[in-house]
């Protein structure tokens, strides 16, 4: 289990932070719905909040974000899942031994490459890098809303909603 450690300022916007958040939040809800079958066919759109996170894929009630949220926390604690990782080392191993045949003659042009064209793509990476950072802390804010609207929602179902606040 990751423990809480308190924020300071300059780390409120870093990745470990909001990682921390969502798994902060996540454990709370997981500690506060004791009965998660409860949860089941209970809408979400219901309430405002919570309909407009979700996407037009999304279908299912509070019972299925319930699990996603507990699944998501467990991919950022423990890694993606070791049956999508070897399922993808299938896919590469297939593709490499297609394009073995070709590496001998792209490897001649691949060794030409000039510096100008590394620091094209050095600038190119870390503004991928910058671009993908700041999509995952957005992910994680409104996974953290989401867990701590459950745990909310939860609350008022049972008739509690003013406890442990």
């Amino acid at each position: 289990m990751m423990m809480q450690l308190p924020e300071s300022y300059t780390q409120k916007n870093s990745l470990f932070c909001a990682m921390n958040r969502f798994i902060g939040a996540v454990n709370n809800m997981d500690q506060t719905v004791m009965l998660p079958t409860m949860l089941r066919d209970v809408p979400l759109e219901e309430d405002r909040e919570m309909s407009s996170m979700k996407s037009d894929e999304d279908e299912g009630d509070m019972y299925s974000y319930y699990q996603l949220l507990k699944s998501i926390r467990c991919d950022i604690e423990w890694g993606v899942r070791c049956a999508e990782a070897d399922e993808r080392r299938k896919e590469s191993m297939t593709t490499s031994r297609k394009n073995s045949s070709m590496s001998t003659t792209s490897t001649a042009s691949t060794a030409s490459m000039s510096s100008e064209e590394d620091e094209e793509e050095d600038e190119d990476l870390q503004k991928q890098f910058q671009y993908h950072l700041t999509g995952l802390q957005g992910v994680l804010s409104k996974l953290t809303l989401q867990a701590n609207f459950l745990t909310k929602r939860y609350k008022q179902e049972l008739g509690i909603g003013g406890w442990g606040q």
